[in-house]
């Protein structure tokens, strides 16, 4: 095999494990240099006989960024840069809050949120993963966020761990057209890798409201991260599991269950004998 052809493959097996899994633009751009940016020469390359590489400024092609004369404004790149600021984590969540009131539907939280720009996580993702199965369902299962093949297929829990949760609502009778399910947060991290605190705040106004909307009869927090987020539990999701606590939809007061997440189980496969018992818990709150 060639060198040079496994080399690449090795670097970019490293870029996927460190989370760049996106090219967003044909040439990288230094975002943090500003106007230093556009005083650096670009090179353009040519065809082998073409002549020497042709060096442009990118001066040369975009408007100035200095002030309009007689104006006191700015020119339209400034403006553009400048909206390319992300709000303070503050300002993101107090606007999380603003629009997820807004929404009097699913439909419309759904809108609201593929126009929502206070979290950087939209920018790496493919698409918005709101929800699958039926919102009038009677138990809502909530996660932490999307992973690849959800990313690809705009559903929750589509990957392996969704196949197995599959299985366990066969197991107690039910399928995704008698439940509901969603994510704290609802678009991928880059990598897979854990979002952070700062972002399951900003979309945790979102996730309260479809739950508010949905207003199901048990809610199911599928791992730690989501027991957290929503049931402010600091406990280990292994001492919590299985326990009922009481959570306030914003129209009545319901139950809701920690379990283990399925990729999880599906790491330890001899902890399914404990997610069972969760299982056949739920079956018996909705029976009763």
């Amino acid at each position: 095999m060639n060198p040079d052809r496994t080399d690449a493959r090795e670097l970019l097996a490293f870029y996927l494990e460190a989370g760049v899994d996106a090219a967003l633009s044909e040439e990288p751009v230094n975002r943090l240099l500003g106007d230093a940016a556009a005083s650096t020469p670009v090179v353009r390359p040519v065809a082998r006989d073409a002549g020497p590489p042709v060096i442009e400024s990118p001066r040369a092609s975009a408007p100035s960024l200095s002030r309009t004369a007689g104006t006191g404004g700015t020119a339209p790149v400034a403006r553009a840069t400048a909206s390319l600021v992300p709000p303070s984590p503050e300002a993101a969540v107090m606007a999380a809050r603003e629009a997820a009131r807004s929404a009097a539907s699913l439909a419309d939280l759904r809108a609201i949120l593929s126009r929502f720009e206070g979290c950087t996580l939209r920018t790496a993702a493919t698409q918005l993963v709101f929800a699958d199965g039926n919102p009038e369902g009677r138990v809502m299962f909530v996660g932490e966020a999307p992973g690849s093949e959800e990313d690809r297929q705009g559903l929750p829990f589509v990957g392996p761990s969704g196949k197995l949760l599959d299985r366990m609502l066969a197991a107690i009778g039910l399928d995704r057209t008698s439940v509901y399910i969603a994510n704290i947060v609802p678009w991928r991290p880059p990598g897979n890798r854990t979002p952070t605190p700062q972002e399951s705040s900003i979309c945790l106004p979102f996730i309260l409201r479809q739950i508010a909307l949905v207003d199901p009869d048990v809610l199911v927090c599928l791992g730690g991260p989501s027991a957290t987020t929503l049931l402010g539990i600091t406990d280990g999701i292994l001492k919590v599991r299985g326990r009922w606590f009481p959570f306030d939809t914003g129209v009545r007061e319901i139950r809701a269950m920690p379990t283990l997440h399925p990729a999880y189980l599906l790491r330890q496969p001899l902890q399914k004998r404990l997610a069972w018992r969760d299982f056949l818990a739920i079956k018996k709150a909705l029976a009763g």
